[in-house]
């Protein structure tokens, strides 16, 4: 038998398929770009993007016909919701957390709810990002879609009902919507009639790794999976990273390097409140029983992704056309040394430190003999040395991190890896398989299907190292320096970063 783990992130979707030993059957990637038609917007087009799922999952489970799939389950970005019909049709785009609508309902939470009570309650700092404020902008400014929709569901969710399955969300994903009490695992109902949201739109709950029973037949004979395959509940996509790489118990953080870029460590109780909220830190329920974990976030990948783009568009589709990766010639380009450009990676809502929804992206040190490899490797450290300075909001609220675990398609770059070592001083484990997104899905459709025992028999079976890059102490000290002028940047220049 074999497992199917389903990856839904920001900017593409990923399907893999594992047998119970580990061996890789099948794997698909393809991507979607977020749809901008107003400053400040940012949505998926979720018909496209379920398009895309279903293409990713046959073609990754074409190469199982030898060792059918008997579970599947999924993991996805956080905060993003959509509307669907009680007879499974969708019914508009998905707004992204980056998206800057739903001001009205921050502003509504902290007068009458308040910031430390909603950290007390949901383990979350209040802000823009979350599923709440563009779940109340729609029930405010597209009424006739929030009356017509028979739920909301996140992405984990939504792509289980539209398999068929009961709408039922994880724990950690439900965290994402400020909605969810982080100690009674329910929905908060406090916050629900203050916002005015019915508990009725939103989907049931249940850990993860739970059996959701058989997908429809329909859509299994539409996909090529065999019938009778299980849905398990998945989780938040910085979870199930977690578990892919290993992150299983306090000490260790994986390093998930995508669209977004997150730190995830594991700590085993709730810290306390203030410290964490003092910090800039949420909690957040692992998608391992007993756990908690925290993140430090960015839209890093999605910069990146971004210069590429912009300086090197025909170059990518040359590229394609060979075969060859666009992102090995632009990382090529970068000089030996620390660059000389500092790059601030606000680009789009900040997390901890900061949680500054109004700032934007800075590129200083520009000059006529600049080159595009130094603006490069520029943009790569200022997304490091931001998370520096969340490691250091950690180590405050009491969470030591001895060991960090690289996964996604950042993961593959050995260049990137190196650099982040050397800024960070702390050794990076790269996994065998990079991709832990979906390895941690795998392991919960194995869990809640019966395939493996426990925990600890899959992670035996599917997780181990394939190299480790420790930090250069030379480079080391070299980006010290440099990091207390990337810490001026922002300190400096917010005022002004707010008024453009």
């Amino acid at each position: 038998m074999s497992l199917l783990g389903i990856d839904v992130g920001t900017t593409g979707c990923k399907a893999s398929v594992l047998s119970t030993d580990g061996r890789i059957l099948g794997q698909a990637y393809r991507e979607y770009d977020i749809i901008r038609d107003r400053p400040g917007w940012a949505e998926l087009d979720s018909r496209l993007v379920w398009e895309r799922i279903q293409e990713v999952i046959r073609k990754a489970a074409a190469g199982s016909r030898a060792d059918p799939v008997r579970a599947l389950s999924v993991t996805s970005l956080g905060e993003a919701m959509t509307a669907v019909s009680r007879d499974r049709e969708i019914l508009g785009r998905s707004i992204l957390c980056m998206d800057a609508r739903g001001e009205e309902t921050v502003r509504l939470l902290g007068e009458r709810y308040g910031a430390e009570r909603l950290f007390r309650t949901n383990g979350n700092i209040l802000g823009l990002a979350y599923g709440l404020p563009k779940l109340a902008w729609v029930r405010e400014h597209r009424r006739d879609l929030f009356d017509r929709a028979h739920k909301f569901l996140l992405w984990e969710d939504l792509v289980h009902f539209l398999l068929g399955c009961d709408p039922v969300t994880d724990y950690s994903l439900a965290n994402r919507t400020l909605l969810f009490d982080i100690r009674s695992k329910s929905w908060a109902r406090d916050i629900l009639d203050l916002t005015q949201i019915p508990i009725e739109k939103l989907p049931g709950l249940a850990p993860s790794g739970t059996s959701l029973g058989p997908i429809a037949d329909r859509a299994a004979d539409d996909l090529g999976l065999p019938r009778g395959t299980i849905a398990v509940t998945g989780g938040h996509d910085q979870c199930s990273n977690a578990l892919g790489a290993g992150i299983v118990a306090p000490g260790s953080a994986v390093y998930g390097i995508g669209s977004f870029i997150c730190i995830t460590p594991a700590y085993r109780d709730i810290p306390d409140p203030e410290a964490m909220r003092a910090s800039g830190l949420n909690i957040e329920d692992h998608v391992v029983p007993g756990l908690y974990v925290s993140f430090l976030y960015n839209t890093g990948g999605s910069i990146l992704k971004w210069f590429r783009d912009t300086t090197a568009a025909a170059e990518r589709a040359a590229a394609e056309r060979a075969g060859e990766d666009i992102y090995d010639r632009l990382l090529a380009e970068m000089p030996a040394g620390p660059s000389r450009v500092l790059v601030l990676p606000h680009f789009a809502p900040t997390g901890p430190p900061w949680f500054d929804d109004h700032s934007a992206g800075v590129i200083a040190g520009l000059r006529t003999e600049t080159t595009r490899g130094e603006i490069c490797k520029g943009i790569l450290e200022g997304i490091t040395f931001y998370f520096q300075e969340g490691m250091d909001c950690l180590r405050r609220a009491g969470i030591e991190v001895r060991e960090l675990r690289a996964t996604g398609g950042g993961a593959k770059s050995d260049r990137w890896l190196a650099i982040k070592a050397d800024v960070l001083g702390i050794p990076i484990a790269r996994p065998k398989v990079p991709e832990a997104g979906t390895l941690g899905t795998v392991m919960l459709a194995g869990l809640g299907s019966g395939a493996y025992r426990s925990l600890d028999e899959a992670i035996a079976t599917l997780v181990s190292i394939d190299r480790v890059f420790e930090p250069d102490p030379r480079r080391h000290e070299a980006y010290r320096e440099r990091g207390l002028l990337y810490r001026e940047i922002y300190p400096r220049l917010k005022d002004l970063l707010h008024r453009l």
